[in-house]
C-alpha cells in the first residue's frame, strides 16, 4: 500500500488508552483489525455508491457523466486494504491512480506531447488533464461514531 494510504493510531481517548494500557499486545491489535476492517468497508460502500466525501461534501462530476464517479470496473474499491503493526493501522490503496482520485491533480505525458485516452466512444487528446479531488478515504461523522461504538463494545466483552 505505498500510493495511497490513512493511517488511524488509538489516541486522545484517555478512557480508552487507559484500558488498552491493561490489554496485552494481542487484544490491542484485535480491536484495531476489527477498527481497520470497518473503516476499510466503509470507504468500500462510499465508493460503490459514489460518495459523499467523508466530510459530506458531493463529489464533483466525471467528464462521462457516469454514476457512480469513481467506480467504473470496481477495481478501486477492492483494491482498499489495511495492514496492522502494534497500535496503528494502515487504509489504503496500492493503486497507480488511488492517489489522483483522492487528492486531485494535472497528469502531463510521460511520452509525447500528448495524452490519448476515451470517453465513451471518443478518442480525446490533451496536452493534460487536471483531476478534481474526490476524496473517498477518511472518517465521517458516522464512520467516528461507528468506530468508537465497536472500541467500546470490544472492551466491554474482555472485563464482563
Amino acid at each position: 500500500m505505498s500510493i495511497l494510504a490513512v493511517r488511524v493510531q488509538l489516541a486522545g481517548f484517555e478512557t480508552i488508552e487507559a484500558v488498552l494500557a491493561r490489554l496485552n499486545p494481542f487484544q490491542g491489535e484485535q480491536l484495531l483489525e476489527a477498527l481497520a476492517r470497518l473503516i476499510q468497508q466503509s470507504v468500500r460502500e462510499r465508493l460503490i455508491a459514489g460518495g459523499p466525501a467523508p466530510d459530506g461534501s458531493a463529489w464533483a462530476p466525471n467528464l462521462e457523466n457516469r454514476r457512480p464517479v469513481l467506480h467504473r470496473s470496481g477495481a478501486l474499491a477492492r483494491s482498499i486494504d489495511y495492514a496492522v503493526s502494534g497500535m496503528q493501522a494502515v487504509i489504503g490503496s496500492g493503486l497507480i491512480y488511488a492517489a489522483i482520485h483522492q487528492f486531485g491533480g494535472t497528469i502531463l505525458p510521460k511520452k509525447g506531447d500528448r495524452l490519448s485516452f476515451r470517453i465513451g466512444n471518443r478518442q480525446i487528446f490533451a496536452r493534460k488533464v487536471t483531476m478534481p479531488a474526490r476524496p473517498y478515504i477518511g472518517l465521517s461523522g458516522e464512520d467516528r461514531a461507528e468506530l468508537v461504538q465497536a472500541a467500546a463494545a470490544y472492551l466491554r466483552s474482555l472485563f464482563p
